[in-house]
C-alpha cells in the first residue's frame, strides 16, 4: 500500500473516538484464539450487518446502510458446522446465528405464561427455539463462537484491526469472511458537532469524507497470510462482475462474492483468479439457503490454500 494510503488509515484511527471496553474485548479475543490454536482448529472472522455514520458526537442522528445481517449469521452457522471457530463481528440488533427460524417481530410470540409461574415456549415454536438454544449454547461452550458487537464505522474498523492483528501469527489457518456492509463515506470525528444538530438552523449541508480502504492494509499489514473473502453488492447486474473483478485485483483478496440485490438469496457468483463460479441454493429443498453451498465451496478453497502454503 502506498504511503498516501497508510497516512489516510493512520489519520482515520488517530482521529477516531477511542473504542469502549477495549481491554475486555482483547481479553475475550485472545482467550478465544488461544483456546482454539492449542486445539489446532481453524479460525474465521465473519463480519456482519451495516455500519452507522454518526452526524453528531453525542449521536442522535446517523446515516445507515442496508444490511440485515442474514448472510453473516447463516455463514457463521455453516462455518461452525464445518469445524471452524468463528469470531462473529456483528452490528448490534441485526440477525444472529441460530435465530433465523425464530420470529423477528414480535419475538415474544414464542412464549406463553399459562399458570403465571413458569414461562413456556409456545407449541408452534418449541422445535425452533430448542434447536436455536442448543446450537448456540453448544457453539459457545465448545469455544467455537465469540460474538463481538459494533454500531459505528469507527467501532467496526477498530475492532477489525484488533481481530486481524491478534490473528496475524495464526497465518494461513485464519480466514476473513467480510460480509458486513461497510460505509464508504463518513463524517470525520473532529469536524463533527458535539451536540444535536438543530432543525431550526435551516437546510443541512454535510460534507462526507471517504473511508480509507482498510482491505488493503488488512491484506498487506494486519494479517497478510490469512485467507480473505470480500463481498460486492450491486443493484445493477450489468456492472456486478466487472466491479467484483476489479476489487479482486485491487485488494488481492482470494475471492470476491458478488451478489445482486434482488437475487442475493437465490444465487451469488464467487469471483477468483481461477474463474467465476455461480453458487445457488438447492431449489428442490425449501429449507435450503445459498450460504450452505457457498460456505462449502469457501471451506474447500481454504483447505487448498492451507496445503499450498505448507508446501
Amino acid at each position: 500500500m502506498s504511503s498516501v494510503g497508510e497516512d489516510e488509515v493512520s489519520s482515520f484511527f488517530e482521529s477516531s473516538p477511542p473504542l469502549k471496553n477495549m481491554e475486555d474485548i482483547l481479553e475475550k479475543l485472545n482467550g478465544f484464539i488461544e483456546l482454539n490454536s492449542s486445539g489446532g482448529r481453524r479460525i474465521v472472522c465473519v463480519t456482519s450487518g451495516g455500519t452507522t455514520v454518526p452526524l453528531e458526537q453525542r449521536c442522535v442522528r446517523y446515516i445507515d446502510n442496508f444490511s440485515s445481517g442474514n448472510r453473516g449469521a447463516a455463514s457463521t452457522e455453516n462455518f461452525v458446522k464445518a469445524g471452524y471457530a468463528v469470531v462473529f463481528l456483528y452490528r448490534s440488533g441485526t440477525c444472529q446465528p441460530y435465530c433465523r427460524s425464530l420470529p423477528d417481530d414480535p419475538f415474544l410470540e414464542c412464549f406463553q405464561f399459562p399458570d403465571k409461574t413458569n414461562i413456556q415456549v409456545h407449541s408452534s415454536h418449541v422445535e425452533a427455539v430448542k434447536m436455536a438454544v442448543m446450537d448456540q449454547q453448544a457453539a459457545v461452550a465448545e469455544a467455537r463462537l465469540l460474538k463481538l458487537p459494533f454500531t459505528t464505522i469507527y467501532e467496526y474498523l477498530q475492532m477489525l484491526r484488533l481481530i486481524a492483528t491478534a490473528l496475524k501469527d495464526f497465518g494461513p489457518c485464519s480466514m476473513f469472511h467480510l460480509a458486513a456492509a461497510v460505509s464508504d463515506f463518513y463524517v470525520p470525528w473532529n469536524s463533527m458537532t458535539e451536540h444535536k444538530i438543530q432543525s431550526g438552523s435551516g437546510p443541512l449541508d454535510i460534507s462526507l469524507a471517504q473511508v480509507p480502504k482498510m482491505l488493503s492494509v488488512l491484506r498487506t499489514n494486519w494479517a497478510p497470510k490469512a485467507f480473505c473473502i470480500s463481498f460486492k453488492l450491486e443493484t445493477d447486474s450489468k456492472i456486478l462482475i466487472e466491479k467484483a473483478t476489479k476489487a479482486l485485483l485491487k485488494y488481492q483478496v482470494h475471492a470476491v462474492v458478488a451478489n445482486e440485490l434482488s437475487t442475493r438469496k437465490e444465487e451469488v457468483v464467487v469471483v477468483s483468479s481461477s474463474g467465476n463460479v455461480v453458487v445457488r441454493r438447492d431449489s428442490d429443498k425449501p429449507e435450503s439457503i445459498v450460504e450452505d453451498n457457498l460456505i462449502r465451496l469457501i471451506v474447500d478453497r481454504h483447505s487448498t490454500y492451507i496445503k499450498e502454503s505448507h508446501t
